[in-house]
């Protein structure tokens, strides 16, 4: 049989919250080290969880099955019970039957017959010990008939892009290469590592490519993935981080979904988790129009509801700027039109996703354990996301606006910041912006960055962490401390105090935690902010400035005007201009 998902436990090195793989009931105990669940008499076991569920609906709609089964592996008398979770219906019990589990004789349950009552919904196995001795559980999996494989298997590359991350990327390339060498189809996938610091010193191998690329961030580590790709002839490939975690399962299940699916067009989206707090999903899957609109952000994956409903939800037709994050992102390449424009980094991902015509798909359990991208943002990363909001709004016909409509994603990122008094960032914004004016040669120009990168960094005085005691951080808090209702009409009113005389003196001196950083609502009533972050013993304050206020306003409406003049040939020459910088050729070139 064709392996389509395996079950997952808790893994040390991944995510230990137990509730994202399985939910117990009455005396149950798992063994980390080696994977395996007691169920003592009466205890029961349920998969209901993020990683373990099986989404029949998105495997169903998108993939060739020739029938479907559960394969459980123990020891010990058990009733097993699978269940059909159907939205808005009542649930269906696929297959409830008492059976003896033998260590090397696997049960399988045969749920070919789910399409009789529906092929929507949710499937997850419910295991009860019936013995006074219990029962241990050891693995299992669902499968669909080997006959359902193409004829001719796909070929992957999974390619990674690094940058002077060299530990993380080595443990990531050994994981994989010892993941391959067991993995049913490992002989069809290849690892090709694209190393733009040209310092990671991974060693070539059967399974494993090293390419050393000139650093023109990360849209020119994947564009240079893509070439290696098509020139390996491979059918698939799967752009990934270097400083992701995951279970490589995810390499396994999108193999297997690529493998099988109707349409050449099915790419699929890995989820992301920060490790701020390893139970809360960060994004699974994303949409675009003006900004970033990640997809059931926040989702507690450890209740059973909130992973039904996202998953019922995440199963109908996406909406149309719908992306994919570059972390976790496979397709045919075959389906590329365009290849990665150069944004060095920030937006190249969204910017692929729009102008190829996949259909993206997400599933359970595929998803990557990131750094929170709270503790990435500055004043750099700000300057790029700029760029990249504005040209998707010029090149893409799904997010045509009008002058001002496109001028008002500009406005936005540079406003809020002015209110929470980063100014400098503010004038990096003002200044990807008046880049963009400058028309597409100007991003290859600047592929690598490099001039813009100093100027923005000389730009940096204030928004810079440093070392701090938050104990010797004495805060003033009065208006801060009023109801949303009137710190929201207080501070939009004013622009948090700019056009109030002597705010600058008289309202409050606050503390935030970096989660709070991207948000205007917290920095409402304050004139003096300290941004700490996570682990609060490095921090950075800012300062209201009514004279740095109005200096940057000044500019930003000179800009403005300018833009609105110039919209039309702007926007005229990124449409050609994107045509051309997108290209196999284009690359090639700029890649030698």
């Amino acid at each position: 049989m064709i392996t389509l998902q395996n079950f997952l436990s808790p893994d040390p090195a991944i995510c230990t919250e137990h509730e994202l793989y399985f939910h117990t009931t009455g005396e149950t105990g798992f063994s980390q080290r080696d994977g395996t669940l007691w169920i003592g008499h009466g205890g029961t076991v349920r998969w209901d969880t993020y990683f373990n569920l099986f989404n029949l609906g998105k495997w169903h709609q998108a993939c060739r099955l020739d029938g479907l089964f559960a394969e459980f592996h123990g020891e010990g008398r058990v009733e097993i019970r699978l269940v059909q979770a159907i939205p808005g219906q009542s649930w269906e019990i696929l297959s409830c039957e008492i059976v003896t589990l033998e260590d090397g004789s696997p049960y399988v349950a045969d749920l070919s017959h789910y399409a009789e009552r529906t092929t929507q919904g949710l499937i997850f196995a419910e295991i009860r010990a019936l013995d006074r001795d219990g029962a241990t559980l050891t693995g299992g999996r669902f499968a669909t008939a080997d006959s359902a494989a193409p004829a001719l298997l796909p070929r992957l590359a999974v390619s990674i892009t690094t940058f002077k991350r060299e530990k993380q990327v080595r443990q990531t390339v050994t994981r994989l290469d010892a993941f391959l060498q067991d993995f049913d189809y490992g002989d069809q996938v290849h690892v090709q590592v694209v190393d733009n610091g040209q310092s990671a010193e991974i060693a070539a191998s059967k399974r494993i490519t090293p390419i050393a690329n000139p650093n023109y961030g990360g849209a020119g580590g994947f564009a240079r993935g893509l070439l290696e790709a098509e020139k390996a002839d491979c059918s698939h490939c799967l752009f990934m981080d270097d400083d992701a975690s995951f279970h490589m399962e995810n390499i396994a299940r999108a193999y297997v979904f690529l493998m099988l699916a109707h349409d050449p067009k099915a790419a699929l989206a890995g989820a992301m988790i920060t490790n701020t707090h390893k139970w809360a999903l960060w994004e699974n899957g994303a949409w675009f129009d003006g900004s970033c609109h990640p997809l059931y952000c926040g989702t507690d994956l450890r209740a059973p509801d909130a992973v039904f409903a996202m998953e019922f939800d995440s199963t109908g037709k996406p909406r149309p700027t719908t992306y994919g994050g570059w972390w976790f992102f496979a397709f045919t390449i075959a389906e590329v039109k365009h290849h990665p424009f150069p944004f060095f980094v920030r937006g190249d991902d969204i910017s692929f996703s729009l102008m190829n015509d996949f259909r993206i798909y997400t599933l359970n359990g595929v998803v990557s354990f990131q750094d929170d991208f709270a503790e990435k943002e500055s004043a750099q990363t700000l300057y790029l996301d700029l760029r990249n909001h504005l040209i998707h709004h010029l090149v893409s016909d799904d997010l045509a606006r009008s002058p001002l409509g496109t001028a008002k994603v500009a406005l936005r990122f540079i406003m809020r910041s002015l209110v929470k008094f980063h100014y400098e960032t503010a004038r990096a914004q003002l200044l990807a912006w008046q880049d963009v004016m400058k028309g597409p040669h100007f991003f290859d120009e600047n592929i690598d960055m490099a001039a813009r990168r100093a100027t923005i960094k000389e730009m940096m005085k204030t928004e810079i962490w440093q070392e701090i005691d938050p104990q010797a951080l004495p805060e003033r808090r009065r208006l801060t401390r009023r109801s949303r209702r009137c710190r929201e009409r207080l501070g939009y009113l004013t622009l948090n105090g700019h056009l109030m005389p002597f705010s600058e003196k008289r309202w409050d001196r606050i503390v935030l935690d970096i989660a709070d950083r991207g948000i205007v609502f917290p920095a409402l009533g304050a004139s003096q902010i300290t941004y700490l972050n996570t682990n609060r013993d490095k921090g950075y304050t800012v300062r209201q400035s009514k004279r740095e206020f109005f200096t940057i306003c000044r500019e930003m409406y000179r800009t403005l005007r300018q833009f609105l003049k110039e919209h039309e040939q702007i926007k005229a020459a990124y449409r050609r201009g994107y045509q051309e910088i997108t290209t196999r050729d284009y690359w090639e070139k700029r890649l030698g």
